[in-house]
């Protein structure tokens, strides 16, 4: 079961370790992986820790790197066996986005935004296997019982009395009248949305269809910020197939501007709040017809 180790961030840990030794060194990955007999790609991904570090594969690198510090060698090396560990979400099989709910679980604060859907930390149930239903159509009822039990599992963070993740959300206006179930489920899912908001760490804004263009028409995104100097923010961007990591501080960068655009240009907490109980009332209303 899980351990209280999170792998996803040791690995990135690592990661960022080996590629500051292999820079101090003067060295390419290039080099490295010549030197190592590898590919270039195997050690990119070592460093960018998407990929699990072996033990081995540590001390092969720390010898290339001319590492003489047995102590730094002996920590680097208890970071890959930590990194091999499993996270709570592992018990629940092969998840696609397993990478980001590593980083989730341990990130500070969680930028996101929504264009059509309720983002899932803020799902209720029904809302939740509506969702994960019609986006899977061909996956089995098991399947999607794990994905919407992985989703309800990770609302935890939220939950939590202690440290609870900071979260801010600006979802599309899209996002509340798409009808996702049904009305009920609708109108049960943006009460709830609208009681999460009033947490002191939680924000909610909605941008809303008048807005007209604006910086967020590319796609959902997410940002997130870790306590720890030595974790670089990452901005999240879920795909079909593939999911995409950014962790360049340029990129990071571009995507907070934009985000801070969409802040600006959205309700703000009262007036999105407002918005979501009548479109809740709206619903309440259709289904009692």
């Amino acid at each position: 079961m899980a351990s209280n180790v999170n792998p996803t961030v040791r690995r990135r840990r690592l990661g960022q370790e080996l590629r500051r030794l292999r820079e101090l060194k003067g060295m390419t990955a290039e080099e490295v992986a010549e030197r190592l007999l590898v590919s270039q790609s195997k050690i990119s991904r070592l460093e960018n820790g998407r990929r699990s570090i072996s033990q081995r594969d540590v001390r092969d690198l720390c010898g290339v790197y001319e590492v003489e510090d047995q102590r730094v060698v002996e920590s680097l090396m208890q970071m890959a066996k930590d990194s091999r560990q499993q996270g709570w979400w592992h018990a629940f099989g092969d998840i696609p986005y397993s990478v980001y709910i590593g980083l989730e679980t341990d990130a500070e604060s969680l930028r996101v935004y929504e264009p059509q859907i309720i983002t899932g930390l803020l799902q209720t149930r029904p809302y939740a296997e509506a969702i994960v239903r019609g986006g899977a159509p061909e996956a089995t009822e098991t399947e999607n019982d794990k994905r919407v039990e992985v989703r309800l599992r990770r609302q935890s963070r939220v939950a939590a009395e202690r440290d609870p993740l900071r979260l801010w959300v600006v979802l599309d206006e899209a996002s509340l009248r798409r009808v996702v179930g049904s009305r009920q489920v609708m109108r049960e899912q943006l009460e709830y949305l609208v009681e999460m908001s009033q947490q002191p760490h939680i924000t909610v804004q909605v941008l809303p269809f008048d807005v007209g263009a604006h910086p967020g028409l590319s796609g959902q995104y997410s940002i997130l910020e870790f306590s720890d100097a030595a974790d670089s923010s990452v901005v999240y961007i879920e795909g079909v197939t593939s999911d995409l990591y950014l962790e360049k501080a340029h990129d990071v960068q571009k995507y907070t501007v934009m985000y801070e655009h969409l802040r600006a240009q959205a309700l703000n907490v009262d007036q999105s709040r407002q918005l979501i109980e009548d479109i809740a009332k709206e619903y309440a209303r259709e289904y009692a017809r």
